[in-house]
């Protein structure tokens, strides 16, 4: 297990929200291509680059869309953060993030004032 996989606590509230595939071929361990996943969204690392201790990158990528589009990403983020009872933050980059060209404002320039004077 590396540093940052899923505990046995959060698989365990993760795991019953994973869809049930009943016919064809079996999945390859759910539990591994999740950590692929977080893996590769927390480095930021094109999928290409997922270590090979979490499976083929395809499936990781694969599997990342099909569950975007069947929902089952929301289900997942809405019960971890119930199981952790509000104690767990989760913030993505766009909140984070400042676009490039507001990082040159003028310095001690009133921002309301400015406003005010771009407004009128």
């Amino acid at each position: 297990m590396a540093r940052f996989d899923l505990t046995d606590f959060e698989w365990s509230v993760i795991a019953p929200l994973l869809p049930n595939k009943v016919r064809g071929v079996a999945r390859v361990d759910d539990r591994r291509v999740l950590n692929g996943i977080f893996w590769r969204l927390r480095t930021g690392a094109p999928w290409a680059d997922i270590p090979e201790r979490y499976g083929p990158p395809t499936t990781c990528y694969n599997r990342f869309v099909r569950w975007r589009k069947a929902g089952v990403w929301d289900r997942i983020l809405g019960s971890v953060s119930e199981a952790y009872d509000g104690d767990i933050q989760m913030i993505d980059s766009s909140s984070v993030r400042v676009h490039q060209h507001a990082a040159n404002g003028k310095k001690g320039v009133d921002p309301v004032a400015w406003v005010a004077r771009a407004v009128a």
